[in-house]
């Protein structure tokens, strides 16, 4: 058997993830023929067929499961030994490149950047929106360091060895109501009480499915009158009495007088906030202050969520 090449290993765990030829090509940003013929080179370097065909497609042979039954403790102790290095270099300049979608940028990766920028002031952090699966995909190529994600579909399981997860914050909704809404200053409210109303959705999945989950375990289905993808806009809309929304506590609601914002003690919407970087790299110092940064801004927005 020759060496193994690292970078023809990972296009054969990204093909069991995937499935495809054309799926790993996309996510690699490679050609479907360039990941081919990794393939067939990675075979050769193996001494076994790695990949065999059905019908059109192609699928991994036994010989193949067993050479990824060690791909990810090989990706990992990869990702240790450039954390060994970056903490024989400690006190060097390094970039961190933090990936996340834009409320959690602005509720929890720049908060972290103003505690960074005092304890860590020679890190310098690269900040990228991007949402799942994308910027999983970006995280395995290499060309982000550090994902910020919720729970959701489209984020990898907790059992993806690929990734080292760090649980962030349990991130309640609250009601936006209208300034002068019957309910907006009564001394509860609840779900329950609103569902003749209409209401304002977010267009992310995600969100529109927790609104909607919160809403049909209250008792009713509730009237969608507008799907609004900017939480500015959305507040904006509840100021004008176009509906009411479920607001994640991440987004900025200062600013809007004409809206009202009530907590739903028995309702409790929630949506689960985590970090996640290539599994072995967070004892890298650089990514492992990021880290404890983000646990502390998070843990702050938990004890102090108003």
């Amino acid at each position: 058997m020759a060496e193994l090449d690292v970078r023809k290993f990972r296009v054969l765990r990204e093909l069991e993830e995937r499935g495809t030829v054309a799926a790993v090509a996309q996510a690699l940003h490679l050609t479907p023929s360039a990941v081919s013929q990794q393939l067939v080179a990675l075979s050769r370097e193996a001494g076994v067929q790695l990949v065999e065909p059905v019908g059109r497609r192609i699928r991994l042979t036994d010989a193949a499961r067993v050479l990824l039954r060690r791909a990810d403790d090989i990706f990992a102790q990869i990702e240790r030994v450039h954390a060994d290095l970056a903490a024989h270099s400690a006190g060097h300049v390094a970039d961190v490149r933090v990936a996340g979608f834009a409320a959690t940028l602005s509720g929890l990766a720049l908060p972290a950047l103003r505690l960074l920028r005092t304890s860590h002031p020679d890190l310098r952090v690269r900040l990228v929106e991007s949402d799942p699966p994308e910027s999983f995909d970006r995280l395995v190529r290499g060309d982000i360091d550090l994902v910020l994600a919720l729970a959701s579909k489209d984020s990898p399981s907790v059992n993806d060895r690929r990734f080292h997860r760090v649980p962030l914050l349990a991130e309640r909704f609250d009601l936006a109501l209208p300034l002068h809404h019957p309910l907006a200053h009564a001394p509860e409210v609840r779900l329950a009480d609103l569902a003749c109303e209409q209401w304002i959705f977010s267009n992310s999945d995600t969100c529109r499915d927790i609104s909607l989950a919160a809403c049909i375990s209250a008792g009713f289905t509730p009237e969608v009158a507008h799907e609004i993808g900017d939480w500015e806009a959305t507040l904006s809309a509840v100021g004008l009495g176009l509906g009411l929304a479920l607001v994640p506590r991440l987004i900025d609601t200062s600013g809007h007088d004409d809206v009202v914002i009530r907590v739903l003690e028995a309702n409790k919407p929630t949506r689960h906030l985590f970090a996640a970087v290539r599994r072995g790299a967070e004892c890298a110092p650089h990514l492992e202050a990021v880290l404890t940064a983000l646990t502390e801004v998070a843990e702050a927005k938990a004890a102090f969520p108003g």
